[in-house]
């Protein structure tokens, strides 16, 4: 995959009001029915290492893994019900981490997702998880 500093053209700011606001910038990509995502690992993401903080990581794949179960739900709203991160290797600060979510199963009520954080071709963490597609919208109040 290329980094979003060698092809900017095809990248473009994923925006995004709530949380992930607090703690990107954090770049898309759409080619067809595949889309990505990517963050620059800047001095704010290091934890007391120096190395990208887990928690950032985890925000970034549950973010570009509900996006993708949105779509694979036709635009409904999904929920994360579960989610699981393991830490491969160490994020660098300075270093571009992107994700290219996969769609393992859809239900007619779940989303069942899986996705690789990479980084220059070497896998940084391996994340999976399930979305429930809501059937309202969650502000909608009570039933």
């Amino acid at each position: 995959m290329t980094s979003p500093d060698s092809d900017p053209a095809g990248w473009r700011p994923f925006d995004d009001p709530g949380f992930l606001s607090l703690v990107g910038p954090v770049l898309l990509r759409e080619e067809g029915e595949a889309v990505s995502f990517a963050f620059r690992a800047e001095p704010k993401h290091a934890n007391l290492i120096g190395v990208v903080q887990g928690g950032m990581m985890m925000t970034f794949a549950d973010r570009a893994l509900g996006f993708a179960a949105m779509r694979a739900a036709g635009g409904a709203n999904c929920v994360t019900v579960q989610f699981e991160m393991q830490f491969v290797s160490a994020g660098r600060i300075g270093e571009t981490i992107t994700m290219t979510p996969q769609v393992v199963q859809r239900t007619a009520s779940l989303v069942f997702l899986r996705g690789d954080a990479v980084c220059d071709g070497r896998i940084v963490g391996a994340a999976t998880g399930v979305w429930k597609i809501l059937r309202r919208r969650p502000d909608a109040g009570p039933a």
